[in-house]
């Protein structure tokens, strides 16, 4: 538990202060939501039509007649998003608007299978139990493998681990430690995709910290919600509603062009043809868009911050296939699985099986609501083509699927996610910026905690606006994480004799094929 500052439950004063929330995901309504709450006049700015960012949703109508909801697709809300569960629960105080996917099953073309579901969920058995259950750690693998340079897995703490595996790629920590290739590829992997990125080009340090979250540093394990109904009904309509009955102003469809700081401390907001004049800002857009209004208001902050702005980099591309077919999956193929092997499909969602929209639809036609993501897309990748061969990929997992029709079909491309690339943890940024009333929220920032993906962008909307309240004396939102480092003594004794034993070995070893930094 981290507690806010003391002070005053509320702002005070005739004229409470103002903040500019750009951004309507999951960072700018915890920012908006906690600011509001505490009597702060809040304007919350969205590009897109819809709140929600990169799980916003939006109607489509399919050739059958029947209006569906689409968006970006499956996300995984896993037990550990203690921060993002605490906003959901303004307008669902007992989380039923989401529900439970009973397991994490990994699948590779080569016949090898994962499950979560048996794993013991305490550390350290939860890593013993992994490793013992899971049919890629056969005992030569485990003889083979390097236990000195694993050792980082053991006592995870941040921002120490960036320290020493930010210049790692994720690729070269899994070989250093010499994983069954079959464990790299179907496990560990995983990991890495979800942040859209290919493991060469991924920071070891995240996938790391992964690790630690989800393993060693909590008791949750990949135990994991999702929503019962599409995005917009079962969480963004309700909070845009809490957000306006606390008074904030929601203004979807407007992007904001320019940021101006004036004389007395205050910013000038430009919207097309609007300008408005806010005592504070938070910026909680995607990596483009804060490069985009970074680089059009040249005097936000301080030049380094604004030149670290720019190095910024998005993931390459992804892909969201979503099928309307007039047939259904076998009854025993289970709601969400991911795959390893097959082309460049990363998994597959049968959504019948958790939202009630789809499954309302499946009832109704008899048939199913299948979707498939491809992560980590080449730049120049033919869309026509990977589309086609998606589709072919799932005939392969899901046999049965090949001799449905194809109802309806949607496909989304997009290249909108930050990538966390090697040696690049310096230059994002922080929560906090040289002007203090400027702050940065996203799953993009440094939060300096044990937390990724979309909790980052909830903790680090909570900590926008809890550094902002205490420039007003008023006390913020209560944050949760995983335990910041090693959660067994032992564990993180023997962690620390590793890292002393590389400290005064050489620095790289032809056994090892890899640097590891000190």
């Amino acid at each position: 538990m981290l507690a806010p500052r003391p002070g005053a439950p509320r702002v005070g004063g005739e004229r409470p202060p103002t903040t500019a929330v750009v951004g309507g995901g999951i960072a700018g309504l915890a920012a908006a939501t906690v600011l509001a709450e505490r009597g702060v006049g809040v304007t919350l700015y969205e590009r897109e039509p819809a709140l929600g960012g990169r799980l916003a949703g939006w109607p489509v109508r399919l050739r059958d007649g029947s209006t569906v909801t689409m968006s970006r697709g499956f996300h995984a809300f896993f037990r550990q998003y203690y921060n993002l569960r605490s906003l959901l629960r303004r307008t669902d105080p007992g989380l039923e608007r989401l529900t439970r996917l009973t397991d994490y099953p990994l699948r590779h073309r080569g016949g090898l299978q994962e499950s979560f579901r048996r794993v013991p969920r305490t550390p350290p058995w939860s890593v013993l139990g992994f490793v013992a259950l899971s049919p890629t750690f056969g005992i030569r693998d485990l003889a083979r493998m390097n236990p000195v340079a694993a050792l980082p897995l053991l006592d995870v703490r941040v921002p120490d681990v960036y320290e020493r595996l930010d210049a790692l790629s994720a690729q070269e920590f899994l070989e250093s430690v010499r994983f069954p290739e079959a464990a790299h590829h179907l496990a560990f992997e995983v990991f890495s995709r979800s942040f859209f990125a290919d493991p060469r080009e991924l920071s070891a340090a995240e996938m790391v910290l992964m690790f630690h979250i989800y393993f060693l540093g909590s008791a949750e394990g990949l135990l994991f919600d999702v929503p019962n109904e599409p995005f917009p009904e079962a969480l963004w309509g309700p909070l845009g509603d809490y957000l306006r009955s606390c008074g904030v102003d929601v203004r979807t469809s407007t992007a904001v062009d320019t940021i101006e700081p004036t004389p007395d401390g205050c910013f000038d907001v430009t919207t097309g043809d609007e300008e408005q004049r806010h005592d504070t800002v938070v910026l909680a857009v995607d990596t483009a868009g804060l490069r985009s209004v970074v680089s059009c208001s040249p005097r936000l902050a301080d030049a380094p911050w604004r030149d670290r702005v720019a190095r910024l980099r998005t993931a390459p591309p992804f892909l969201v296939s979503r099928f309307w077919l007039d047939r259904p999956v076998a009854r025993d193929r289970p709601g969400f699985l991911g795959t390893s092997g097959y082309g460049t499909l990363d998994n597959v969602s049968v959504m019948e099986r958790w939202e009630g929209e789809a499954s309302r639809w499946a009832a109704r036609t008899g048939g199913s609501v299948v979707e498939l993501h491809a992560y980590a897309q080449s730049e120049g990748a033919a869309r026509d083509v990977e589309q086609k061969r998606l589709l072919a990929q799932l005939h392969t997992v899901y046999p049965e699927t090949s001799a449905a029709t194809v109802v309806d079909e949607r496909h989304e491309w997009r290249a909108d996610c930050p990538l966390f690339s090697v040696a690049a943890y310096t230059d994002r940024p922080a929560v906090r910026t040289s002007d203090p009333g400027l702050m940065v929220a996203g799953d993009l920032v440094r939060t300096e905690l044990p937390v990724a993906l979309m909790e980052r962008a909830a903790t680090s909307g909570f900590m926008a606006a809890n550094a902002l309240l205490e420039r007003w004396g008023v006390r913020g939102q209560t944050l949760w994480t995983v335990p910041d480092r090693g959660s067994n003594a032992a564990l993180r004794g023997l962690a620390r004799w590793g890292q002393q034993r590389r400290t005064r070995a050489p620095r790289s070893s032809a056994q090892d094929g890899v640097v590891l930094p000190s």
